[in-house]
């Protein structure tokens, strides 16, 4: 019988925050309960106390949990098992810099790679080709995630022949344009599964690389910016790459227009022009 308190750290899914669930970690052990108390702690919410069905498929889970609204997919929190009181605890932890990433804002701390996969497109050509690169790519821990150019062609929906390479391009097109992906060299393993940077003796491949756009959340701001104007802004590219002579001549247009104040991009960053950004 398990009598140790156990303590683990975990990103909500979509799917928790949808289906009112909480997946446990595989270490917890439920057996004989059909509810259990849960302690919700979620500031600003503060402190819920409540019954939760107990159910177990591939692992344990509780279901009922009343999600506050505003917790959103890939926010982390600490689940605490405590055997001796009967309970289980949920905790969010208040971010002490609140982030915006890709015009979302998270007011507590989040698992970068979770977030990535977490999104949920639009029917629009350019979130359909992004969405494959978030969800079905290689995601790295920072949340940046690639793929190779072709395996998102053929996976995003967007059709073939001549009208479907026409909508892929300008989709793709659009995506750099507005600092969402960049075109990077890479390569992809015997089983087609890419690699970035490109690995020694692996097939090379043209890949699409996201990397998410991280700010501080300027207070006031609702939580939600779907399309609006972004001001021009440096920003870091994938590792080994560099910035087009077209990026640098709109970086020094920049600098001379009083636009921006770095008046040097340093090695392995970008400028990304002012523009319209879609939701």
């Amino acid at each position: 019988m398990q009598v140790r308190t156990v303590t683990r750290r975990l990103p909500l899914l979509r799917a928790d925050l949808e289906g009112a669930v909480c997946s446990l970690p595989s270490d917890f052990v439920l057996d004989g309960h059909e509810r259990i108390t849960v302690v919700l702690e979620h500031r600003p919410h503060g402190r819920q106390v409540f019954e939760a069905d107990v159910r177990q498929d591939v692992g344990w889970q509780l279901h009922g949990i009343g999600w506050p609204v505003d917790l959103r997919p890939g926010v982390l929190v600490t689940v605490t098992w405590r055997p001796a009181k009967d309970e289980i605890g949920l905790r969010t932890t208040v971010a002490e810099d609140p982030m915006r990433v890709d015009g979302v804002d998270y007011f507590h701390e989040y698992d970068p790679a979770a977030v990535t996969r977490a999104f949920e497109p639009d029917a629009s050509n350019h979130a359909q080709v992004l969405g494959v690169v978030r969800r079905l790519g290689r995601v790295f821990e920072d949340g940046s995630a690639v793929h190779t150019e072709a395996f998102v062609a053929a996976r995003c929906g967007l059709g073939r022949g001549a009208r479907g390479a026409f909508l892929f391009r300008n989709a793709v097109d659009q995506l750099i344009r507005e600092g969402y992906v960049t075109r990077v060299p890479g390569s992809v393993d015997a089983a087609g599964q890419p690699s970035y940077p490109a690995v020694d003796g692996e097939e090379p491949a043209e890949m699409l690389f996201y990397a998410p756009l991280v700010e501080p959340t300027p207070m006031g701001d609702g939580p939600d910016r779907r399309e609006h104007w972004v001001n021009g802004f440096i920003r870091k590219l994938p590792p080994g790459a560099q910035p087009s002579e077209k990026q640098l001549a709109a970086h020094r247009r920049a600098v001379e227009n009083d636009l921006i104040d770095e008046d040097s991009l340093a090695p392995g960053y970008t400028y990304v022009k002012k523009h319209h950004r879609h939701g």
